[in-house]
Protein backbone atom coordinates (compact mmCIF):
# COMPACT_ATOMS: atom_id res chain seq x y z
CA UNK A 1 0.00 0.00 0.00
CA UNK A 2 1.41 3.83 -0.73
CA UNK A 3 1.76 5.66 2.22
CA UNK A 4 -1.10 8.33 2.47
CA UNK A 5 0.54 11.83 2.14
CA UNK A 6 -0.89 15.08 3.52
CA UNK A 7 -1.12 18.47 1.85
CA UNK A 8 1.78 20.56 3.47
CA UNK A 9 0.29 23.74 5.57
CA UNK A 10 1.51 26.96 5.55
CA UNK A 11 1.09 27.90 9.03
CA UNK A 12 1.84 31.91 9.03
CA UNK A 13 -1.00 32.19 6.01
CA UNK A 14 -3.28 31.17 8.56
CA UNK A 15 -2.54 32.57 11.46
CA UNK A 16 -5.35 34.68 11.86
CA UNK A 17 -7.95 31.63 11.31
CA UNK A 18 -6.04 29.88 14.45
CA UNK A 19 -6.08 32.94 16.56
CA UNK A 20 -9.86 33.70 16.46
CA UNK A 21 -10.77 30.16 16.44
CA UNK A 22 -8.31 28.80 19.27
CA UNK A 23 -8.97 31.99 21.63
CA UNK A 24 -12.68 31.12 21.21
CA UNK A 25 -12.67 28.06 22.46
CA UNK A 26 -10.79 29.09 25.03
CA UNK A 27 -12.89 31.59 25.46
CA UNK A 28 -15.80 29.07 26.15
CA UNK A 29 -14.07 26.65 28.64
CA UNK A 30 -12.78 29.41 30.42
CA UNK A 31 -16.54 30.93 30.60
CA UNK A 32 -18.16 27.78 31.05
CA UNK A 33 -15.69 27.26 34.31
CA UNK A 34 -15.72 30.38 35.78
CA UNK A 35 -18.09 32.70 37.55
CA UNK A 36 -19.60 35.34 35.04
CA UNK A 37 -17.03 37.75 34.26
CA UNK A 38 -17.05 41.15 35.29
CA UNK A 39 -18.99 43.98 33.22
CA UNK A 40 -17.47 44.40 29.57
CA UNK A 41 -14.98 41.77 30.21
CA UNK A 42 -16.38 39.35 27.71
CA UNK A 43 -16.77 42.19 24.85
CA UNK A 44 -12.76 43.63 25.87
CA UNK A 45 -11.14 39.77 25.50
CA UNK A 46 -13.28 39.50 21.93
CA UNK A 47 -12.13 42.54 20.78
CA UNK A 48 -8.43 41.94 21.67
CA UNK A 49 -9.00 38.24 20.11
CA UNK A 50 -9.73 40.64 16.90
CA UNK A 51 -7.10 42.77 17.30
CA UNK A 52 -4.57 39.64 17.31
CA UNK A 53 -6.01 38.29 14.35
CA UNK A 54 -5.32 42.08 12.68
CA UNK A 55 -2.35 42.11 13.41
CA UNK A 56 -1.31 39.31 12.16
CA UNK A 57 -3.67 39.67 8.97
CA UNK A 58 -1.02 42.79 8.71
CA UNK A 59 1.80 41.25 8.72
CA UNK A 60 0.35 38.34 6.03
CA UNK A 61 0.09 41.79 3.98
CA UNK A 62 3.56 42.88 4.09
CA UNK A 63 4.30 39.09 3.32
CA UNK A 64 2.50 38.99 0.18
CA UNK A 65 4.16 42.20 -1.10
CA UNK A 66 7.16 40.42 -0.39
CA UNK A 67 6.81 37.06 -1.70
CA UNK A 68 3.72 37.55 -4.10
CA UNK A 69 0.05 35.39 -3.80
CA UNK A 70 0.02 32.03 -2.78
CA UNK A 71 -2.56 28.92 -2.74
CA UNK A 72 -2.36 27.06 0.26
CA UNK A 73 -2.98 23.76 1.36
CA UNK A 74 -3.71 21.75 -1.74
CA UNK A 75 -5.16 24.63 -3.43
CA UNK A 76 -7.94 24.81 -0.86
CA UNK A 77 -7.52 28.72 0.35
CA UNK A 78 -5.69 31.40 -1.53
CA UNK A 79 -3.08 33.99 0.28
CA UNK A 80 -3.66 37.75 -1.59
CA UNK A 81 -3.69 40.72 -0.88
CA UNK A 82 -7.79 40.97 -1.68
CA UNK A 83 -7.87 38.09 0.91
CA UNK A 84 -5.80 39.72 3.36
CA UNK A 85 -8.21 43.17 2.78
CA UNK A 86 -11.29 41.23 3.30
CA UNK A 87 -9.71 39.52 6.54
CA UNK A 88 -8.69 42.97 8.24
CA UNK A 89 -12.39 44.34 7.50
CA UNK A 90 -14.14 41.85 9.35
CA UNK A 91 -11.37 41.31 11.75
CA UNK A 92 -11.98 45.02 12.37
CA UNK A 93 -15.55 45.04 12.16
CA UNK A 94 -15.86 41.89 14.54
CA UNK A 95 -13.80 43.98 17.33
CA UNK A 96 -15.85 47.14 17.04
CA UNK A 97 -19.59 44.67 17.07
CA UNK A 98 -17.98 43.24 20.04
CA UNK A 99 -17.26 46.37 21.96
CA UNK A 100 -21.04 47.73 21.29
CA UNK A 101 -22.39 44.95 22.37
CA UNK A 102 -21.14 44.59 26.06
CA UNK A 103 -23.91 47.12 27.58
CA UNK A 104 -26.72 45.92 25.39
CA UNK A 105 -25.60 42.34 26.11
CA UNK A 106 -25.61 43.18 30.00
CA UNK A 107 -28.94 45.07 29.46
CA UNK A 108 -30.87 42.70 28.12
CA UNK A 109 -30.02 39.54 29.95
CA UNK A 110 -28.16 38.12 27.24
CA UNK A 111 -24.53 38.38 28.46
CA UNK A 112 -22.32 35.56 28.24
CA UNK A 113 -19.16 34.13 26.48
CA UNK A 114 -22.09 32.15 23.51
CA UNK A 115 -22.81 35.11 21.95
CA UNK A 116 -19.13 36.23 21.55
CA UNK A 117 -18.19 32.86 20.51
CA UNK A 118 -21.24 33.03 17.53
CA UNK A 119 -19.44 36.43 16.76
CA UNK A 120 -16.02 34.96 15.92
CA UNK A 121 -17.81 31.64 14.35
CA UNK A 122 -19.23 33.96 12.18
CA UNK A 123 -16.09 35.80 11.60
CA UNK A 124 -14.52 33.11 10.55
CA UNK A 125 -17.06 31.61 8.20
CA UNK A 126 -16.06 35.12 6.19
CA UNK A 127 -12.92 34.47 6.36
CA UNK A 128 -12.66 31.48 4.59
CA UNK A 129 -15.57 32.94 1.91
CA UNK A 130 -12.42 35.47 1.17
CA UNK A 131 -9.45 33.14 0.70
CA UNK A 132 -11.57 30.05 -0.65
CA UNK A 133 -9.77 28.68 -3.79
CA UNK A 134 -12.60 26.09 -4.19
CA UNK A 135 -15.73 26.18 -4.17
CA UNK A 136 -16.71 23.54 -1.74
CA UNK A 137 -14.53 25.06 0.67
CA UNK A 138 -16.41 28.81 -0.06
CA UNK A 139 -19.76 26.77 0.62
CA UNK A 140 -18.23 25.61 3.69
CA UNK A 141 -17.73 28.77 4.66
CA UNK A 142 -20.57 30.66 3.61
CA UNK A 143 -22.56 27.55 6.26
CA UNK A 144 -20.21 28.36 8.99
CA UNK A 145 -21.15 31.93 8.84
CA UNK A 146 -25.03 31.47 8.00
CA UNK A 147 -25.29 28.96 11.31
CA UNK A 148 -24.03 31.25 13.44
CA UNK A 149 -26.10 34.56 12.38
CA UNK A 150 -29.62 32.45 12.26
CA UNK A 151 -28.78 31.25 15.98
CA UNK A 152 -27.45 35.25 16.12
CA UNK A 153 -30.83 36.04 15.11
CA UNK A 154 -32.86 34.12 17.18
CA UNK A 155 -30.49 34.77 20.22
CA UNK A 156 -32.77 37.39 22.45
CA UNK A 157 -35.48 34.63 23.75
CA UNK A 158 -37.22 36.84 25.69
CA UNK A 159 -38.63 38.81 22.61
CA UNK A 160 -41.03 36.52 20.29
CA UNK A 161 -39.71 39.07 17.24
CA UNK A 162 -36.13 37.97 17.32
CA UNK A 163 -37.36 34.18 17.73
CA UNK A 164 -39.50 35.44 14.17
CA UNK A 165 -36.35 36.77 12.71
CA UNK A 166 -34.15 33.59 13.64
CA UNK A 167 -36.90 31.67 11.95
CA UNK A 168 -37.37 33.95 8.72
CA UNK A 169 -33.94 33.88 8.26
CA UNK A 170 -32.77 30.06 8.42
CA UNK A 171 -35.54 29.13 6.02
CA UNK A 172 -35.53 31.30 3.27
CA UNK A 173 -31.06 31.46 4.01
CA UNK A 174 -31.19 27.51 3.63
CA UNK A 175 -33.33 28.02 0.27
CA UNK A 176 -30.32 30.26 -0.83
CA UNK A 177 -27.81 27.85 0.44
CA UNK A 178 -29.23 25.27 -2.09
CA UNK A 179 -29.89 26.91 -4.91
CA UNK A 180 -25.80 27.59 -4.50
CA UNK A 181 -24.95 24.39 -3.73
CA UNK A 182 -27.17 23.31 -6.68
CA UNK A 183 -25.51 25.43 -9.24
CA UNK A 184 -21.81 24.26 -7.83
CA UNK A 185 -22.81 21.12 -8.98
CA UNK A 186 -23.90 22.09 -12.08
CA UNK A 187 -20.83 23.87 -13.05
CA UNK A 188 -18.64 21.12 -11.97
CA UNK A 189 -20.60 18.68 -14.15
CA UNK A 190 -19.68 21.47 -16.93
CA UNK A 191 -16.56 22.09 -16.21
CA UNK A 192 -15.20 18.93 -14.39
CA UNK A 193 -13.78 20.83 -11.32
CA UNK A 194 -14.82 22.65 -8.45
CA UNK A 195 -11.42 24.81 -7.64
CA UNK A 196 -12.08 28.39 -9.03
CA UNK A 197 -8.57 28.37 -10.59
CA UNK A 198 -9.20 25.38 -12.50
CA UNK A 199 -12.70 26.50 -13.38
CA UNK A 200 -11.12 29.62 -14.89
CA UNK A 201 -8.52 27.69 -16.31
CA UNK A 202 -11.24 25.37 -18.02
CA UNK A 203 -13.30 28.37 -19.56
CA UNK A 204 -10.09 29.98 -21.15
CA UNK A 205 -8.92 26.82 -22.60
CA UNK A 206 -12.55 25.12 -24.19
CA UNK A 207 -15.33 25.85 -25.72
CA UNK A 208 -18.46 25.05 -24.65
CA UNK A 209 -21.13 24.09 -26.72
CA UNK A 210 -24.80 22.10 -25.68
CA UNK A 211 -25.79 20.83 -23.42
CA UNK A 212 -22.39 21.94 -21.53
CA UNK A 213 -23.24 25.30 -22.15
CA UNK A 214 -26.39 25.60 -20.72
CA UNK A 215 -25.68 23.71 -17.73
CA UNK A 216 -23.06 25.83 -16.98
CA UNK A 217 -24.81 28.58 -17.67
CA UNK A 218 -28.14 27.35 -15.38
CA UNK A 219 -25.08 27.06 -12.32
CA UNK A 220 -24.16 30.39 -12.86
CA UNK A 221 -27.66 31.28 -12.48
CA UNK A 222 -28.70 29.52 -9.28
CA UNK A 223 -25.11 30.78 -7.96
CA UNK A 224 -25.80 34.04 -8.31
CA UNK A 225 -29.49 33.76 -6.93
CA UNK A 226 -27.53 32.39 -3.87
CA UNK A 227 -25.33 35.29 -3.39
CA UNK A 228 -27.81 37.70 -4.26
CA UNK A 229 -29.33 36.58 -1.70
CA UNK A 230 -26.39 37.00 0.95
CA UNK A 231 -26.20 40.46 0.10
CA UNK A 232 -29.67 41.44 0.44
CA UNK A 233 -29.56 42.31 -3.36
CA UNK A 234 -33.42 42.72 -4.56
CA UNK A 235 -35.21 40.78 -5.25
CA UNK A 236 -33.86 38.53 -2.81
CA UNK A 237 -33.91 41.17 -0.05
CA UNK A 238 -37.14 40.29 1.18
CA UNK A 239 -35.91 38.73 4.23
CA UNK A 240 -33.68 42.26 5.50
CA UNK A 241 -36.24 44.26 6.70
CA UNK A 242 -37.77 41.62 9.13
CA UNK A 243 -34.47 40.08 10.16
CA UNK A 244 -32.86 43.32 10.56
CA UNK A 245 -35.84 44.89 12.76
CA UNK A 246 -36.00 42.12 14.63
CA UNK A 247 -32.77 40.61 15.86
CA UNK A 248 -30.74 42.24 18.68
CA UNK A 249 -29.71 45.25 17.07
CA UNK A 250 -25.85 44.47 17.31
CA UNK A 251 -26.26 41.26 15.29
CA UNK A 252 -27.52 43.34 13.04
CA UNK A 253 -24.64 45.44 13.07
CA UNK A 254 -22.50 42.47 12.53
CA UNK A 255 -24.87 40.82 9.23
CA UNK A 256 -24.70 44.48 7.77
CA UNK A 257 -20.85 44.18 8.06
CA UNK A 258 -19.02 40.78 8.33
CA UNK A 259 -22.38 39.11 6.28
CA UNK A 260 -22.34 41.93 3.42
CA UNK A 261 -18.22 41.58 3.34
CA UNK A 262 -17.74 38.06 3.10
CA UNK A 263 -20.94 37.68 0.91
CA UNK A 264 -18.95 40.23 -1.88
CA UNK A 265 -16.02 38.21 -1.65
CA UNK A 266 -17.61 35.19 -2.32
CA UNK A 267 -19.14 36.95 -5.00
CA UNK A 268 -15.88 38.44 -6.11
CA UNK A 269 -14.11 34.58 -5.99
CA UNK A 270 -17.05 33.19 -8.27
CA UNK A 271 -17.75 35.91 -11.01
CA UNK A 272 -14.59 37.76 -11.21
CA UNK A 273 -12.09 34.82 -10.22
CA UNK A 274 -13.89 31.52 -11.35
CA UNK A 275 -16.24 33.50 -14.72
CA UNK A 276 -14.41 36.19 -15.88
CA UNK A 277 -13.99 34.05 -19.12
CA UNK A 278 -18.14 34.29 -19.33
CA UNK A 279 -18.17 38.16 -18.18
CA UNK A 280 -20.42 39.27 -20.85
CA UNK A 281 -22.90 36.33 -19.53
CA UNK A 282 -23.41 37.21 -16.19
CA UNK A 283 -22.70 41.11 -15.97
CA UNK A 284 -26.32 42.12 -17.38
CA UNK A 285 -27.33 40.35 -14.33
CA UNK A 286 -25.60 42.04 -12.53
CA UNK A 287 -26.36 45.27 -14.02
CA UNK A 288 -30.09 44.41 -13.00
CA UNK A 289 -29.70 43.46 -9.67
CA UNK A 290 -27.57 46.48 -8.85
CA UNK A 291 -30.07 49.11 -10.65
CA UNK A 292 -33.02 46.97 -8.62
CA UNK A 293 -31.55 47.06 -5.09
CA UNK A 294 -30.65 51.08 -5.57
CA UNK A 295 -33.74 51.53 -7.15
CA UNK A 296 -36.16 49.07 -4.38
CA UNK A 297 -33.74 49.92 -1.64
CA UNK A 298 -33.92 54.14 -1.88
CA UNK A 299 -37.94 54.42 -2.54
CA UNK A 300 -38.65 51.98 0.26
CA UNK A 301 -36.52 53.28 2.78
CA UNK A 302 -38.45 56.63 2.59
CA UNK A 303 -41.50 55.39 3.33
CA UNK A 304 -40.23 53.65 6.41
CA UNK A 305 -41.24 54.87 10.16
CA UNK A 306 -39.05 52.10 11.81
CA UNK A 307 -35.26 53.30 12.01
CA UNK A 308 -33.81 49.38 11.98
CA UNK A 309 -36.43 48.96 9.29
CA UNK A 310 -35.28 52.23 7.27
CA UNK A 311 -31.57 51.10 7.71
CA UNK A 312 -32.10 47.59 6.21
CA UNK A 313 -33.76 49.05 3.41
CA UNK A 314 -30.89 51.53 3.11
CA UNK A 315 -28.42 48.48 3.39
CA UNK A 316 -30.34 47.19 -0.02
CA UNK A 317 -29.48 50.41 -1.63
CA UNK A 318 -25.70 50.14 -0.75
CA UNK A 319 -25.45 46.69 -1.83
CA UNK A 320 -26.94 48.42 -5.64
CA UNK A 321 -23.76 50.42 -5.45
CA UNK A 322 -21.72 48.08 -4.32
CA UNK A 323 -22.72 45.68 -7.13
CA UNK A 324 -22.15 48.60 -9.57
CA UNK A 325 -18.25 48.17 -8.63
CA UNK A 326 -18.83 44.44 -9.47
CA UNK A 327 -20.27 45.12 -12.76
CA UNK A 328 -17.44 46.70 -13.60
CA UNK A 329 -15.35 44.51 -12.59
CA UNK A 330 -16.64 42.39 -15.64
CA UNK A 331 -15.27 44.58 -18.21
CA UNK A 332 -12.07 44.13 -19.95
CA UNK A 333 -8.93 45.76 -19.33
CA UNK A 334 -10.98 46.95 -15.81
CA UNK A 335 -8.64 48.52 -13.03
CA UNK A 336 -12.00 50.50 -10.93
CA UNK A 337 -14.34 47.84 -10.61
CA UNK A 338 -12.58 45.50 -7.57
CA UNK A 339 -10.96 48.42 -5.72
CA UNK A 340 -13.93 50.75 -5.81
CA UNK A 341 -16.03 47.77 -4.39
CA UNK A 342 -13.96 46.88 -1.20
CA UNK A 343 -13.29 50.33 -0.61
CA UNK A 344 -17.05 50.69 -0.36
CA UNK A 345 -17.27 47.56 1.86
CA UNK A 346 -14.69 48.63 4.19
CA UNK A 347 -16.06 52.35 4.66
CA UNK A 348 -19.62 50.74 4.41
CA UNK A 349 -18.81 48.31 7.30
CA UNK A 350 -17.70 51.29 9.73
CA UNK A 351 -20.67 53.55 9.12
CA UNK A 352 -23.36 51.01 9.43
CA UNK A 353 -21.66 49.75 12.94
CA UNK A 354 -21.40 53.18 13.93
CA UNK A 355 -25.03 53.79 13.10
CA UNK A 356 -26.20 50.35 14.90
CA UNK A 357 -24.31 51.03 17.89
CA UNK A 358 -26.30 54.44 18.35
CA UNK A 359 -29.71 52.57 17.71
CA UNK A 360 -28.64 50.17 20.36
CA UNK A 361 -28.88 52.83 22.56
CA UNK A 362 -31.50 55.09 22.04
CA UNK A 363 -33.94 51.57 21.65
CA UNK A 364 -33.49 51.26 25.25
CA UNK A 365 -34.19 48.41 27.66
CA UNK A 366 -36.23 45.68 25.49
CA UNK A 367 -34.78 46.88 22.56
CA UNK A 368 -37.69 47.50 21.47
CA UNK A 369 -38.48 50.86 20.78
CA UNK A 370 -36.53 51.52 17.07
CA UNK A 371 -39.11 53.90 15.71
CA UNK A 372 -38.61 57.47 15.13
CA UNK A 373 -40.32 58.80 17.83
CA UNK A 374 -37.30 57.13 19.75
CA UNK A 375 -34.95 59.61 18.20
CA UNK A 376 -36.72 62.55 19.25
CA UNK A 377 -34.90 65.32 21.48
CA UNK A 378 -31.76 62.65 21.16
CA UNK A 379 -29.92 66.58 20.05
CA UNK A 380 -30.91 67.66 23.23
CA UNK A 381 -30.66 65.17 25.80
CA UNK A 382 -27.08 63.77 24.33
CA UNK A 383 -25.99 66.05 21.63
CA UNK A 384 -22.76 64.35 21.26
CA UNK A 385 -24.51 60.93 20.25
CA UNK A 386 -26.83 62.99 17.97
CA UNK A 387 -23.79 64.52 16.46
CA UNK A 388 -22.36 61.10 15.63
CA UNK A 389 -25.51 59.90 13.68
CA UNK A 390 -25.66 62.81 12.13
CA UNK A 391 -22.26 62.00 10.69
CA UNK A 392 -22.98 58.50 9.36
CA UNK A 393 -26.39 59.45 8.13
CA UNK A 394 -24.14 62.14 6.28
CA UNK A 395 -21.91 59.85 5.09
CA UNK A 396 -24.61 57.25 3.99
CA UNK A 397 -25.79 59.47 2.13
CA UNK A 398 -22.56 60.27 0.31
CA UNK A 399 -22.05 64.11 1.58
CA UNK A 400 -18.86 65.85 0.74
CA UNK A 401 -16.05 65.68 3.45
CA UNK A 402 -16.96 61.84 4.61
CA UNK A 403 -16.67 58.60 3.90
CA UNK A 404 -19.45 57.71 1.94
CA UNK A 405 -18.88 60.69 -0.42
CA UNK A 406 -15.79 58.69 -1.45
CA UNK A 407 -17.15 55.34 -1.15
CA UNK A 408 -19.87 56.32 -4.15
CA UNK A 409 -17.69 58.32 -6.08
CA UNK A 410 -15.27 55.49 -6.52
CA UNK A 411 -18.33 52.60 -7.89
CA UNK A 412 -19.84 55.58 -9.73
CA UNK A 413 -16.33 56.40 -11.80
CA UNK A 414 -15.84 52.98 -12.15
CA UNK A 415 -19.13 52.50 -13.97
CA UNK A 416 -18.32 56.18 -16.65
CA UNK A 417 -14.72 54.75 -16.67
CA UNK A 418 -16.37 51.68 -18.71
CA UNK A 419 -19.25 54.14 -20.32
CA UNK A 420 -21.93 52.36 -18.15
CA UNK A 421 -23.29 55.45 -18.45
CA UNK A 422 -27.24 54.80 -17.72
CA UNK A 423 -26.43 52.37 -14.13
CA UNK A 424 -24.64 55.78 -13.32
CA UNK A 425 -27.31 58.54 -13.64
CA UNK A 426 -29.61 56.16 -11.62
CA UNK A 427 -27.65 55.85 -9.15
CA UNK A 428 -26.87 59.22 -8.39
CA UNK A 429 -30.65 59.92 -8.59
CA UNK A 430 -31.47 57.07 -6.42
CA UNK A 431 -28.80 59.13 -3.99
CA UNK A 432 -30.92 62.05 -3.83
CA UNK A 433 -34.26 60.28 -3.21
CA UNK A 434 -32.40 58.33 -0.48
CA UNK A 435 -30.81 61.27 1.34
CA UNK A 436 -34.67 62.25 2.30
CA UNK A 437 -34.65 58.89 4.76
CA UNK A 438 -31.34 60.21 6.24
CA UNK A 439 -33.22 63.84 6.89
CA UNK A 440 -35.77 62.28 8.37
CA UNK A 441 -34.21 60.97 11.06
CA UNK A 442 -31.96 64.18 11.80
CA UNK A 443 -35.08 66.14 11.99
CA UNK A 444 -36.37 63.74 14.54
CA UNK A 445 -33.16 64.06 16.46
CA UNK A 446 -32.32 67.69 16.13
CA UNK A 447 -35.46 69.27 15.21
CA UNK A 448 -38.64 67.21 16.99
CA UNK A 449 -38.88 67.65 21.12
CA UNK A 450 -39.87 65.12 23.18
CA UNK A 451 -42.79 66.96 25.19
CA UNK A 452 -45.47 64.87 23.56
CA UNK A 453 -47.24 64.60 26.71
CA UNK A 454 -46.37 60.78 26.21
CA UNK A 455 -44.96 58.99 29.32
CA UNK A 456 -41.44 59.93 30.03
CA UNK A 457 -38.42 57.60 28.36
CA UNK A 458 -35.60 56.11 29.58
CA UNK A 459 -32.78 58.46 29.84
CA UNK A 460 -30.23 57.15 27.29
CA UNK A 461 -26.65 55.39 28.69
CA UNK A 462 -23.46 55.65 26.99
CA UNK A 463 -21.04 53.21 28.43
CA UNK A 464 -17.45 53.43 27.43
CA UNK A 465 -17.50 50.64 25.24
CA UNK A 466 -20.22 52.03 22.96
CA UNK A 467 -18.97 55.72 22.94
CA UNK A 468 -15.39 54.09 22.19
CA UNK A 469 -16.46 52.70 18.82
CA UNK A 470 -18.89 55.43 17.87
CA UNK A 471 -16.24 57.92 18.37
CA UNK A 472 -13.81 55.75 16.76
CA UNK A 473 -16.59 55.21 13.98
CA UNK A 474 -17.01 58.60 13.36
CA UNK A 475 -13.21 59.75 13.26
CA UNK A 476 -13.02 57.06 10.54
CA UNK A 477 -15.90 58.49 9.02
CA UNK A 478 -14.24 62.05 8.75
CA UNK A 479 -10.27 60.87 8.30
CA UNK A 480 -11.29 58.88 5.42
CA UNK A 481 -13.78 61.80 3.46
CA UNK A 482 -11.03 64.13 4.08
CA UNK A 483 -7.81 62.14 3.54
CA UNK A 484 -8.85 58.76 1.04
CA UNK A 485 -5.33 58.67 -0.23
CA UNK A 486 -3.93 55.48 1.81
CA UNK A 487 -7.20 53.66 1.26
CA UNK A 488 -7.34 53.41 -2.11
CA UNK A 489 -3.76 52.87 -2.63
CA UNK A 490 -4.11 49.88 -0.51
CA UNK A 491 -7.13 48.56 -2.78
CA UNK A 492 -5.42 49.28 -5.68
CA UNK A 493 -3.25 45.39 -4.46
CA UNK A 494 -6.66 43.83 -5.05
CA UNK A 495 -5.95 43.94 -9.17
CA UNK A 496 -3.49 41.27 -8.64
CA UNK A 497 -6.91 38.75 -8.52
CA UNK A 498 -8.18 39.55 -11.94
CA UNK A 499 -4.33 39.84 -13.24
Amino acid sequence: MQPMTYPSIDWLAITPLIVLLGGTMIGLVAGSLTKMWRSSAYAVSTAVLAAAALAVSIAIWVDVNSDGPRTIINDALTIDHFTVFVWIGITISLGLVSLSSANFLRRESMDGPEVYALYVTASIGGMIMAASNDMIVLFLGLETLSIALYVLAASNRRRVESQESGLKYFILGGFASAFFLYGVALVYGATGTTNIGGISDVLSSEIFVRPDDAMLLAGLALMLVGLGFKVAAAPFHFWTPDVYQGAPTPVTALMASVGKFAAFAAFVRVLVSALSNRSEDWRPVVWVLAILSIVVGSFLAVVQTDVKRMLAYSSISHAGFILIGLEAAGHSGDVEGVPSTFVYMMIYSVLVIGSFTVVSLVTRSGDARSDLAAFRGLGAQRPALALAMTVFLLAQAGVPVTSGFIAKFGVIKSAVVNDSYAIAIIAMVSSVIAAFLYLKIMISMWMSDDADGAAPKESVEVPWTAATVIAGAAAFTLVVGVWPNWLIDASRDLLVLVN
